[in-house]
C-alpha cells in the first residue's frame, strides 16, 4: 500500500465506493431510460416471452426457444440468470430491455421443475399445464405496458400458454373514460401442432373472458332483456347457433310459477332465454345446459346485508358461464348438439314481490313453500330443469348456478362443488377439470338431505329445508333433485369460484368466469366419446 493510501480511513473508503456505485448506477439507469424511451417511441415495440425450468439444485434449463434467443443475444439470458443468482421461482419473471434488435423487451419466465407428472393426484390437476399458465401470465403482465405486440414461447404446451396469456389480459374498463390499449399476442412457433394448440387455448380463454365480462357488467346495463340482446349480438351469427328469447306470457302459458315468482317484484321483465347449438346431424338426444340468470339479487323481502351486495350483479354467473361455453364450443365447431336455457330475472323487494310463507306451483305440478326469498336461484332452475326434460329428453343435463354461500364455506375458491346422480359423468367432468386446472369436487347427494326439503308444512317442497344453515349447498341440490327425472344430471354450485382475489394467478381480481373452460373440455370429451 502506498504512503498516501495508508492514511485513508475506512469511512472515506466507504464514501468513495458509495460515490462510485452511485455513478455506475446513474449511468446504467440513464442507459436503461434511453433504451426504454427508444422502445416507447418505436412504431413496433415487440416483446418476447420465453421459459426456463429450475432443477432441484437450482440449475436453470432454458427451453429450446430461450436457448435460441440466448445464442442470438450473445448469452444475455444466461447472464441475466447469473446476475439474479439463479433464483427464478415458478411463476416469476426477469425482463431484459434493448438486448435484441428484433425484440425491444424479453421476459424470461419460471416454469418450475422440469420433471413433473402429468397428473398430481393430491392437487387434482396437471401441474405442468398450470405452471405454464401462471408463468406466461406473469410474463404478459411484465411486458403489457412496454410492448405493442408480444410473441410467446409455447413452452411445450401451446394451449395452456394461450390460456394464460389471454386470461391475464382481461380488463373490464367499459365504463371508464381512459382505456389502456392491450398488446397483441401471438404464438412464437410455426409448428403445426403448436399453432393449433394455441388457437384452441385462445378460444377457450376467450369464452371464459366473455363470461367474466357479463358477470362484471353493472346490473343497470345488463337487465334480463339486455342480457338476451347481448347473447344475440355476440353469438347469434355463429354457424349452428339459434337464439330464442321468451317473455313472461310464454312462461305463464307453461305454468312456470317458480320462475315467474322470482321476478315479480322487479320492474324489469323476466326473460326465459333458449339457445340451441347444432354441431352434428346426429338425431340422438342432445346435451342440455342450464344456467341460473339472476341479473341482480337483493335477496328480495329476505334482503341481503348492504355490504358486498354490489357483487350480486354476478348472480347470473351460471348463465354467463353457459354463454361463454356456447361461444367456445360454437367457435370450435364441436360435433355435438346442445340445448341451453337461461332463466333471467331480477330478485327485488317491492309491494309485488314474493313473501316468506308464499306457496307457488312449478311447471311439473309440484308446489313449493318459499320461506326465504333469497333462496331464489333454485326456484328459477326448477322450472328450467322441468322444461328441458319435458321438451328435449336430453341424454345429460348440466346446470350451473351461484347458488349458495355454503359451498364457499365448504370449498372456498379451490374447486367447484358438483352434485350428481351419475358416476360416469362425474369421472369425465373430473378429468376435464384436471386438464384445465379449474377443478371439480364431488359433494354428497344423500336422501338424508332430500328428507329435509320434502318434509314441508304447506307444500310439496320447501325452498330452504328444515335446517337452513346446516348443509346449505347439499339441501339446495336436494331441492333441485325433486325436479330432475334424468338419470344423468350434474349440478354445479359455482358460488365459491364466482370471484377471484389472488388465488388464481393468471386471473385478475374480479369476476372469474369459472368453470367455463372445464365445461367446454367436458363437452369436447363427450363429443370424442360419441365419435369413438
Amino acid at each position: 500500500m502506498s504512503a498516501p493510501m495508508k492514511y485513508i480511513s475506512n469511512l472515506h473508503l466507504k464514501t468513495i465506493n458509495a460515490a462510485f456505485r452511485a455513478q455506475i448506477t446513474k449511468k446504467n439507469k440513464c442507459n436503461l431510460v434511453k433504451r426504454l424511451h427508444h422502445c416507447e417511441s418505436s412504431p413496433s415495440r415487440r416483446g418476447l416471452i420465453v421459459g426456463a425450468y429450475v432443477t432441484e439444485d437450482k440449475h436453470v434449463e432454458l427451453t429450446p426457444t430461450a436457448r435460441e434467443i440466448d445464442t442470438k443475444t450473445g448469452g444475455k439470458l444466461t447472464q441475466l440468470v447469473q446476475v439474479c443468482g439463479g433464483d427464478l421461482k415458478q411463476g416469476a419473471c426477469r425482463v431484459l430491455h434493448g438486448a435484441d434488435d428484433t425484440y425491444t423487451s424479453i421476459s424470461l419466465v419460471g416454469l418450475g421443475k422440469p420433471q413433473l407428472p402429468a397428473y398430481d393426484e393430491a392437487e387434482g390437476w396437471n401441474p405442468r399445464s398450470e405452471n405454464v399458465r401462471s408463468a406466461i401470465a406473469a410474463g404478459v403482465r411484465s411486458l403489457r405496458d412496454v410492448s405493442q405486440k408480444i410473441e410467446i414461447d409455447p413452452c411445450g404446451n401451446a394451449e395452456a400458454a394461450a390460456e394464460g396469456a389471454v386470461l391475464s389480459l382481461f380488463n373490464y374498463d367499459r365504463h371508464k373514460s381512459e382505456k389502456k390499449p392491450l398488446p397483441e399476442i401471438e404464438c412464437h412457433s410455426t409448428d403445426r401442432s403448436a399453432v393449433q394448440g394455441w388457437k384452441t387455448g385462445r378460444i377457450l380463454a376467450e369464452g371464459q373472458n366473455f363470461a367474466r365480462s357479463l358477470m362484471e357488467t353493472p346490473s343497470n346495463h345488463l337487465t334480463p332483456l339486455k342480457f338476451a340482446e347481448t347473447i344475440q349480438e355476440q353469438i347469434g351469427n355463429i354457424k349452428g347457433v339459434e337464439i330464442t328469447p321468451r317473455n313472461a306470457e310464454w312462461a305463464k302459458e307453461r305454468n312456470m310459477g317458480c320462475f315467474l315468482a322470482v321476478g315479480q317484484g322487479s320492474q324489469e321483465e323476466s326473460v326465459f332465454l333458449e339457445v340451441s347449438y347444432t354441431g352434428s346431424d346426429d338425431s340422438s338426444a342432445p346435451l342440455a345446459l342450464v344456467g341460473k340468470g339472476i341479473t341482480f339479487d337483493t335477496g328480495g323481502i329476505s334482503i341481503k346485508p348492504s355490504a358486498g351486495m354490489e357483487a350480486m350483479r354476478a348472480d347470473m354467473g351460471g348463465a354467463a358461464c353457459v354463454a361463454g361455453t356456447l361461444l367456445s364450443i360454437s367457435q370450435l365447431q364441436l360435433p355435438i348438439n346442445v340445448k341451453c336455457v337461461m332463466p333471467l330475472a331480477e330478485n327485488m323487494p317491492s309491494g309485488s314481490a314474493i313473501k316468506p310463507g308464499d306457496v307457488v306451483t312449478a311447471s311439473n305440478g309440484k308446489t313449493v313453500q318459499i320461506d326465504n326469498t333469497d333462496a331464489e336461484g333454485r326456484l328459477v332452475l326448477a322450472d328450467a330443469l322441468c322444461y328441458v326434460q319435458s321438451t328435449y329428453s336430453p341424454r345429460l343435463i348440466l346446470d350451473m348456478a351461484t347458488l349458495t354461500g355454503a359451498i364457499d364455506v365448504a370449498l372456498g375458491s379451490a374447486a367447484t362443488g358438483v352434485f350428481t346422480n351419475s358416476s360416469p359423468m362425474w369421472d369425465l367432468l373430473h378429468k376435464a377439470g384436471a386438464k384445465t386446472g379449474d377443478r371439480m369436487w364431488r359433494m354428497p347427494l344423500y336422501k338424508h338431505y332430500s328428507k329435509q326439503v320434502t318434509e314441508c308444512h304447506l307444500a310439496d317442497v320447501h325452498n330452504i329445508g328444515k335446517y337452513s344453515r346446516a348443509g346449505g349447498s347439499c339441501t339446495a341440490a336436494a331441492f333441485l333433485r325433486e325436479f330432475v327425472t334424468n338419470d344423468q344430471w350434474l349440478h354445479l354450485d359455482i358460488a365459491g369460484v364466482m370471484e377471484n382475489k389472488d388465488e388464481v394467478t393468471y386471473l385478475s381480481k374480479g369476476m372469474a368466469g369459472r368453470p367455463t373452460r372445464t365445461i367446454v373440455e367436458f363437452i369436447r370429451l363427450l363429443a370424442q366419446s360419441k365419435q369413438t
